[in-house]
């Protein structure tokens, strides 16, 4: 596997390398070796499968804070997304900065989140498919999220929205200040 860093240190787009022959390829996808000799510590705990119908439909940006805050691994299987990460490290120099990939069946590529990241991903076709794999299991209780169209953030879809969850379309405008204290008072207490 090929790890490329983004430009939110610790975030990755995986690439598998496929070897092929005349029935097809194989390629790894996860190697717990491979993921720690690139610096990513991730044990899964749970995996999720995300159906869309229409291209168009957003779903996020989510988190969750600490000790429950999950690093992903999101994966394509069918159709394409616009994956988005927003970096929420309260001390990092890239906070409240994104960066995006385009994991799609085809190229097979995925994306690694780190944890205090929040995550949306855009379906830029119907009938798209979306695994991934996370660090903990969901705690609703801790669930977070950032509306996607909040204009601080600057996001540029590069599709049309056309369906966003209720609750999705309800998550507030960050406050960086309040967000920060957020986070920094779950880091203490975890």
């Amino acid at each position: 596997m090929e790890f490329i860093e983004t430009a939110l240190r610790g975030a990755y787009v995986v690439r598998p390398e496929p070897i092929a022959d005349a029935r097809g390829s194989f390629e790894r996808i996860w190697c717990e070796r491979e993921f720690a000799d690139a610096g990513i510590e991730m044990q899964p705990k749970q995996a999720n499968l995300s159906v869309t119908h229409a291209a168009g439909t957003l779903r996020g940006l989510h988190y969750q804070l600490p000790p429950a805050s999950e690093a992903k691994l999101v994966r394509c299987i069918r159709g394409a997304i616009w994956d988005v990460i927003v970096d929420l490290r309260p001390d990092s120099p890239t906070f409240l900065h994104h960066a995006s990939a385009t994991p799609t069946a085809e190229n097979r590529e995925a994306l690694y989140v780190p944890e205090l990241f929040a995550h949306a991903y855009l379906t830029l076709e119907n009938d798209t498919e979306v695994i991934y794999q996370v660090s903990r299991p969901y705690a609703p209780g801790l669930e977070r999220g950032i509306r996607w169209n909040d204009p601080s953030l600057d996001l540029a879809p590069p599709h049309d929205v056309h369906s966003v969850s209720d609750k999705d379309a309800a998550w507030p405008d960050v406050d960086p200040g309040e967000l920060a204290d957020e986070i920094r008072g779950t880091l203490r207490s975890s």
